[in-house]
């Protein structure tokens, strides 16, 4: 029997998706908007965060490429025949399977359900030179274009639906950020309290979502030096009575990141360290008071940067202030244009999503050295905002252990 290049493999029934199927009509409704405003015949997605934006599936890629087409009529997902029928009962719309048989037979299937010589979208800064020539080889477009600044920018505003979802995240965020704090204590390690907190906000998470996938939650729970930076990896470090803490707890919720970030000390904070923290908690919610309709990005980072070089703080800046929520990941996706950087002149909307979090790094060897980082999660409304992490911040709460 001659073996396929691609197949349906349509096992089992649909599972229940993030959303209902009204909220992934209309992302796919604006999409088409899109494409008509373009003339476009078809959008091939290769991002895991359009792709789930707008199929809900959330695929695992592990060196294989995956897809979501969209066509006027049409909402197919591209997975590999690793992953059998899950991709089908997780999908909103229809599935293809391609077989690893013969090479190139993921573009086949694509090619299969946009045709050859069609007018084509693409995601620029997803796509690979090597995999761009094949897109260009297999499909043929007489035209194409870069789709994601227009998926980025229907992205970044939030459905109803979506702020729900994100309002839960934060909630599982502030769970496992009092799961960490119970768990600090003089002589525990870095890696055994990041476990609390990631036990803690897994388990609400199947709670509060029964019917979802879990996986991606993570801790980064940092301490000493290793608080300068806000992406630093989890060590075995131990903890000792005054150390800086940072607290980072990131539930995922199909594929929607949520965060907590928090400034902690361990028994005491001597003057220094007090002094640069009070600050940094000044500069949050000074921010936090700037983020309203009709303030750009750029404006409200400005203000920060007078607020900080006015205490001759702004040289202990490493990066921005904050940035959009929604489907995105330490391992995939970003709205980068909502974040709070001089070069960004987004206008905040209602219905957007963003985070105010300043840190200040101070180098080892200098008087309260650490780094300093707060974070909330903000809804845009009409008025200004609503603050969805509840979990506090500062030393009257903070200094544990």
């Amino acid at each position: 029997m001659e073996r396929p290049e691609q197949y349906r493999f349509h096992n089992g029934t649909k599972a229940v998706l993030p959303f209902a199927a009204e909220e992934y009509e209309a992302r796919l409704q604006g999409l088409r908007d899109i494409m008509e405003m373009h003339e476009l015949d078809a959008v091939v997605l290769t991002s895991m965060h359009n792709v789930a934006y707008y199929s809900g599936f959330l695929y695992c890629t592990f060196g294989r490429p995956y897809a979501c087409v969209v066509t006027k009529t049409d909402c197919v997902t591209v997975s590999a025949g690793i992953d059998a029928g899950q991709p089908w009962r997780r999908s909103y719309g229809d599935n293809v399977t391609y077989t690893d048989w013969k090479r190139d037979n993921f573009w086949r299937a694509v090619a299969s359900i946009t045709g050859t010589g069609k007018s084509i979208g693409c995601e620029a800064d997803h796509l690979t030179l090597e995999r761009s020539e094949k897109l260009n080889a297999f499909l043929q477009p007489k035209r194409g274009m870069d789709i994601a600044p227009a998926t980025m920018q229907q992205r970044m505003m939030k459905s109803s639906a979506e702020i729900e979802l994100i309002t839960h995240g934060a909630n599982v965020a502030d769970i496992g950020g009092y799961a960490i704090r119970d768990a600090v204590r003089e002589g525990a390690t870095e890696i055994e309290i990041a476990i609390a907190g990631r036990d803690a906000m897994e388990r609400e998470i199947a709670k509060r979502f029964p019917d979802a996938e879990y996986r991606d939650t993570w801790v980064w729970f940092q301490s000493g030096i290793n608080t300068d930076g806000a992406h630093n990896p989890v060590t075995n470090r131990k903890l000792k009575r005054g150390d800086i803490l940072s607290l980072n707890c990131f539930p995922m919720i199909s594929g929607y990141y949520t965060a907590l970030e928090r400034t902690m000390f361990v028994g005491e904070v001597d003057d220094a360290s007090l002094k640069l923290w009070e600050a940094n908690i000044a500069a949050h919610e000074y921010g936090m008071s700037l983020l309203k309709p009709g303030v750009s990005c750029a404006e409200v980072t400005h203000k920060i940067n007078e607020f900080f070089a006015e205490r001759e703080l702004l040289q202990y800046r490493t990066f921005g202030y904050g940035h959009s929520f929604g489907v995105l990941s330490h391992y995939y996706g970003r709205e980068a244009g909502l974040e709070l950087r001089e070069d960004i002149d987004t206008v905040l909307e209602p219905g957007m999503v963003i985070s105010m979090e300043p840190m200040l790094t101070i180098a080892e060897g200098n008087p309260g050295a650490g780094g300093y980082r707060e974070h909330d999660i903000l809804v845009i409304t009409e008025d200004g905002n609503e603050d969805i992490t509840k979990y506090p911040y500062g030393p009257d709460f903070n200094v544990v252990g």
